[in-house]
């Protein structure tokens, strides 16, 4: 079974304009995850690692104690990379340029939700590591601004996450397909267990958070309905599943065939999502598997984020699923 080091090397040909730095950085984010694997899977038996960090992010929420040690997990993988520019992370307000003689040189940045889901962690719930990786736009030898952070979904040259679950995965792409990864810790490596991942074009799995629907818009009410009582034949009615992280619901999706929906609300009229550590790298993962992604008027890729911490409403996975809520907000606009 082909291991995720032999599987970088053996598609490194295919960037030869990279040089071998994304390689680099995958390599990067394959060691976090382990130690993240580590730390999660032993977070019942060591002290001051679960609970709250007594501290909120950017965000305004509360952040956990394992939040904190995957930003600095991640962080520090990075930073030892010489292909790295800067990093952003859902945790911290800024971005970290990473103003060494090495990362003014570099040509990449990354953006991670280095634990998404993390609420759920206290009570041994699936949990995930979400990154984005660009190429700078800015010249090489200056420092990374905040115009490198602040491209579209499209720019992306790679996108992944991890999910600790029953078995830690890492999937990922650059371009050209998905593929995932189970972890072996009797081996301490990533071996590929799921080649050219596609999404089906159609499920039969809706994910929402329905706690929140009375205050959705009306055309996703009305599709939650569809999805409840007017789904086709063979399909009805839809199975509701949320677990409460992206990375879980859209991995779930993204192999059984499904939605996952996050739409705006009146407590959070743009949307909860962050759409630059969130949406865009799960919306390049989704077309790169035959599926879509949207914020339901347009494709998420093709925003121009305006803030690092820019949110967004968001639906991805299967095609004809995304299609048609996509369907029902433009027939059921709120008054």
């Amino acid at each position: 079974m082909k291991s995720l080091g032999e599987f970088i090397i053996e598609k490194q040909s295919e960037y030869p304009e990279a040089k071998g730095s994304l390689s680099g950085i995958l390599s990067a984010i394959r060691l976090s995850a382990k130690f993240l694997h580590r730390d999660i899977n032993k977070a019942g038996l060591i002290n001051d690692v679960l609970g709250d960090a007594g501290a909120e992010n950017v965000q305004g929420e509360q952040q956990k104690k394992l939040d904190v040690l995957a930003h600095e997990t991640i962080k520090k993988a990075l930073f030892m990379r010489d292909d790295v520019a800067g990093f952003a992370s859902e945790e911290e307000e800024n971005f970290i340029a990473f103003n060494t003689e090495r990362g003014k040189n570099a040509k990449y940045i990354i953006l991670t939700d280095p634990l998404d889901g993390s609420s759920n962690i206290d009570v041994n719930v699936a949990v995930g590591t979400i990154f984005s990786i660009y190429r700078r736009v800015t010249p090489i030898g200056s420092p990374v601004t905040l115009e490198d952070f602040l491209q579209p979904g499209s720019r992306q040259v790679s996108a992944g996450y991890v999910v600790y679950g029953s078995s830690t995965m890492l999937v990922y792409t650059t371009g050209n397909g998905v593929n995932g990864f189970t972890y072996d810790p009797s081996l301490g490596m990533f071996l590929l267990s799921h080649e050219n991942i596609r999404i089906p074009e159609q499920g039969s799995i809706y994910s929402v958070n329905e706690g929140g629907y009375v205050r959705f818009p009306q055309g996703v009410k009305k599709y939650i309905k569809y999805c409840q009582e007017e789904a086709p034949q063979e399909n009805r009615p839809y199975k509701s599943r949320y677990i409460g992280s992206l990375v879980s619901d859209f991995h779930r999706n993204m192999l059984k065939g499904g939605i996952y929906m996050y739409p705006q609300a009146s407590s959070y009229p743009q949307g909860k999502l962050r759409l630059n550590y969130e949406c865009n790298p799960m919306a390049f993962l989704a077309e790169q598997a035959g599926g879509l992604a949207s914020d339901g008027k347009q494709r998420i890729l093709d925003i121009q984020p305006q803030s690092l911490h820019q949110r967004s409403p968001f639906f991805t996975g299967s095609r004809q699923m995304v299609e048609n809520v996509m369907q029902f907000i433009q027939d059921y606009p709120d008054e």
